[in-house]
């Protein structure tokens, strides 16, 4: 149904690597593992590239990998990376620039996509640099917080791996105390290694509670093969009324129970990238942000775009057809889920401006 189809912002992703890529390193940048002697172009995110991609730089659909990507290094990485991103029909970039590697920052990411780009801060690298140039417990504390708060005048949210908050312990769920804080900090600062970020539940609360009082949107990341978002439910309570929405960002596995979540307590969405049918069957339908979570290849952001228009696509036609929705009510429930509800909890203009890789 052409009524769902829209203007994306992609609330969560990262840069994309700059250089050609072999056959073989491009592989490797494609999501899953593949067996001995098998290729994960034959996966879903092999053939999404290969539907989606190759009519982007002038090629059919399907084309053999070897074809699509002797054309894309005729191209030149730059160029193919731009004619890709511009076909996502994303038009704001919301970028986590705390993935590691050789990746685009937030500017160069929104000038090739035709873009506006937006940083989020990720709490653990920025607590390693602080730890890697201060020489004392007070020194590390101080700076962090100076940190923080000084990140949040230029991006428009934080990022934070939510497992440490289900630790396990039993431990509150409110900022911890100074003087727990100082023994978390010392011990971590006696033992680590230069270039290690932080990853104790203590110094890891701590952390979020310096984003909190920061004011901007947290966005905590769950891994597949880790506690879901119910093992935080405290903390998000604890959050609830002082004025931080927290985005969760579940990954399939863990959709439904982030659903639930963002359906009982008010400042708590979530963030996905696949088929939203099952998500918009239990969440409000102004809880629910696109996020495709893309990293490395740009051909994962062509991919992600256009599968999920599709399954969006798909859900309003048929909920149209039924009966349930009406037509109207279906193009705006697809402009909330694609665009608007990130505009309105990051705080965005209404149109992409000028301005690429501030607020």
């Amino acid at each position: 149904m052409a009524g769902a189809r829209g203007h994306l912002v992609d609330a969560y992703c990262h840069g994309v690597l700059p250089g050609d890529l072999g056959i073989g390193a491009f592989e490797a940048r494609l999501p899953g593992a593949a067996a001995p002697r098998t290729t994960l172009f034959d996966s879903p995110a092999g053939f999404a590239v290969r539907r989606w991609c190759p009519p982007l730089l002038g090629l059919e659909p399907h084309c053999a990998p070897a074809r699509y990507l002797a054309r894309r290094r005729e191209l030149g990485a730059y160029e193919a990376a731009r004619l890709l991103l511009r076909g996502t029909g994303i038009r704001s970039y919301l970028v986590d620039t705390g993935e590691p590697g050789d990746l685009t920052p937030p500017k160069e990411l929104g000038a090739a996509g035709g873009a506006a780009a937006y940083e989020i801060v990720r709490l653990e690298p920025l607590a390693q640099q602080v730890a890697d140039t201060s020489g004392t417990v007070d020194g590390f504390l101080a700076n962090l917080a100076e940190s923080v708060h000084g990140a949040a005048l230029s991006a428009v949210g934080f990022s934070c791996a939510a497992g440490p908050l289900a630790d396990g312990s039993g431990a509150a769920h409110g900022p911890p105390g100074p003087v727990e804080v100082r023994y978390a900090a010392a011990h971590w600062l006696a033992t680590r290694r230069v270039g290690e970020r932080p990853a104790g539940p203590v110094l890891v609360r701590h952390l979020l509670w310096h984003a909190v009082a920061a004011g901007l949107p947290l966005v905590l990341r769950h891994r597949q093969d880790g506690p879901g978002p119910a093992a935080v439910a405290g903390f998000l309570r604890a959050t609830e009324g002082l004025g931080t929405d927290v985005v969760l960002l579940p990954g399939p596995v863990h959709e439904s129970a982030a659903a639930r979540l963002a359906a009982d307590l008010p400042h708590v969405y979530l963030a996905i990238g696949t088929d939203p049918a099952a998500v918009l069957s239990r969440a409000p339908f102004g809880k629910v942000l696109y996020a495709g979570a893309a990293v490395g290849l740009p051909e994962l952001y062509v991919a992600g775009s256009r599968g999920f228009l599709a399954a969006m696509d798909r859900l309003v036609g048929e909920r149209v057809a039924a009966g349930e929705w009406s037509a109207a009510d279906g193009q705006r429930v697809a402009a909330l889920v694609g665009e608007r509800n990130a505009r309105r909890v990051y705080r965005l203009p209404d149109q992409a401006g000028p301005l690429l890789g501030g607020r």
